[in-house]
């Protein structure tokens, strides 16, 4: 997948195509934990302001997504960080993340945070790559022994 054919841009999140997406990522999500350890906020929460949802299209194709939302003055959570299966191995997770963390620099945001799932190997692999540590929970998140918490200073 050539990066001149990939268009990464804001959407509404509560377009009937990207809620369609949202869902499938949530049942991925479903399918690897249970209930309490699975944290998913809804369109409506990714509509919000302050929040920014990003998607990426490919001849019109949606083939991911990732949001962040403020959590503090200059604090933002990741958020929705998911790759169709077809895109996945492409770069294309690399190339949202990228574009999130711009976006997060435009708006003054000088740390992001996100909790995600021990079950996903490649997704942590991913954050490691682009300076992401570990932390202790953070907001209103519980110690939970399948989840992992992460920040970078922007």
């Amino acid at each position: 997948m050539s990066a001149a054919e990939i268009c990464i841009t804001p959407e509404d999140p509560r377009q009937a195509d990207v809620k369609g997406l949202i869902a499938e990522a949530d049942a991925m999500l479903q399918a690897l934990y249970p209930s309490e350890s699975n944290h998913l906020v809804d369109a409506e929460a990714l509509a919000a302001s302050g929040a920014v949802f990003l998607v990426a299209w490919r001849n019109g194709e949606l083939l991911g997504s990732i949001a962040f939302r403020l959590i503090a003055p200059g604090h933002a959570e990741m958020k929705r960080l998911f790759v169709r299966e077809k895109a996945r191995r492409s770069g294309l997770g690399r190339r949202l993340l990228a574009a999130l963390e711009e976006a997060a620099r435009q708006r003054q945001i000088g740390r992001i945070s996100l909790e995600t799932g021990i079950r996903q190997p490649e997704a942590i692999a991913l954050y490691r790559a682009f300076g992401y540590q570990d932390c202790a929970p953070f907001g209103s998140y519980k110690p939970d022994p399948l989840s992992l918490f992460m920040t970078k200073r922007l």
